[in-house]
């Protein structure tokens, strides 16, 4: 026998309410669910995209007061890169301005320093580069140096005669000095490079780094600057500089101040110009060894900015994975003497007649084993 639902749900009821129970239909909630579902999912996405805006956000902040700190944690090795490869990264004040306060500190502590200052005989000087067999056609050759290190000219080099004699003497005198110099600065650039692969750099390197900002006059910190100013000058142009400024060596200011390269100062000690006028204020610098003119002179070279476009070339130069070629970098030097362009024209002369960019490559044989990596 078929009996139909509805006449089962009502008998249901019926039997139901005869006990005291109340059937009631029960509401679908379904859609109050969904609604629900619907509007956490909503909340959930809306703070996942707060949080992600954020994020950038605090990171920026955490840079801006690192920088504040003067700390030189590095937040970006895309830009880092781009600062030794020489590109540009909106920097538009890279090189500009000049601290001059601690410029020469490591300058005056060579001449603190006790030295042994006793003036060789040019014939004491040749015997031991004789017995050390130091010579400039070996150099030539082989590209290698024997550290030797003199601290004051002969004074006997004015009275050579033979004028090959008296170049070969004044080389092989300030060769090792600007060899000396220039691999100083190629460790602080390797290490300055070093530091600039880094994330984050140690106490010790923030340190150092501050140094160098100091000994280079840089601004505000500024890495791109620094690493533009840190670099070598090319022994070639060194030697011809020395050469014309000193008279090979000859000069009153490079034998009795060991200025091989007729720097000014305005205060201080120096040696004043014979002839001058007497209102002119200026000196030549004297030093008392000759090593600190030479680091003066790569000093000046490096910082001033009158040579900024000289600098500017190098880096270019170095960009481009070129050799550094004094010939092109003595056309921005200009404004090292008064004659200007003249200058130049002199500058590369010497280069060139004397064959010094044979030395371009020469490397210091290192003192110890620790300087290895250098050659």
């Amino acid at each position: 026998m078929i009996v139909s639902n509805k006449f089962n749900l009502n008998k249901i009821k019926k039997i139901l309410a005869e006990k005291g129970f109340t059937i009631k239909k029960k509401k679908s909630g379904f859609f109050l669910k969904d609604l629900k579902s619907f509007y956490l999912t909503t909340l959930f996405s809306f703070v996942l995209i707060l949080i992600s805006s954020l994020v950038p956000l605090s990171v920026n902040i955490k840079d801006d007061i690192n920088v504040s700190k003067s700390t030189i944690d590095n937040n970006s090795n895309v830009n880092f890169q781009k600062v030794l490869d020489g590109k540009d990264i909106n920097q538009k004040n890279v090189d500009e301005g000049l601290d001059l306060e601690n410029l020469f500190e490591d300058i005056f502590s060579i001449e603190e320093v006790p030295t042994d200052t006793v003036r060789l005989s040019a014939e004491t000087i040749n015997q031991l580069f004789k017995d050390t067999k130091y010579n400039l056609e070996t150099v030539r050759k082989k590209k290698i140096v024997k550290p030797i290190n003199l601290s004051l000219l002969p004074s006997e080099i004015r009275n050579i005669e033979s004028t090959k004699k008296k170049k070969n003497l004044f080389i092989k005198i300030v060769l090792p000095l600007i060899l000396e110099e220039n691999k100083r600065i190629a460790v602080d650039r390797k290490k300055l490079f070093k530091i600039l692969n880094k994330n984050m750099n140690s106490d010790a390197e923030k340190k150092w780094l501050n140094t160098k900002f100091k000994q280079y006059g840089v601004l505000n910190r500024d890495l791109s600057t620094l690493k533009v100013r840190l670099d070598i000058v090319p022994v070639s142009l060194s030697i011809a500089q020395a050469a014309k400024e000193s008279g090979w060596g000859t000069s009153r200011f490079a034998i009795e101040g060991n200025a091989l390269f007729g720097q000014w100062t305005w205060s201080g000690e120096g040696i004043k110009p014979a002839g001058v006028d007497s209102e002119e204020k200026h000196k030549v610098m004297k030093f008392k060894v000759l090593k600190a003119s030479v680091r003066a002179y790569q000093r000046n070279l490096n910082t001033h900015g009158s040579y900024k476009k000289f600098r500017s070339e190098r880096a270019k130069m170095r960009d481009n994975d070129e050799e550094l070629d004094s010939i092109i970098l003595a056309d921005y030097l200009d404004k090292y003497a008064a004659t200007g362009k003249e200058y130049t024209k002199i500058i590369k002369q010497i280069i060139k007649q004397n064959s010094l960019k044979d030395f371009d490559k020469v490397k210091l044989l290192p003192s110890s084993l620790q300087l290895k990596n250098i050659i």
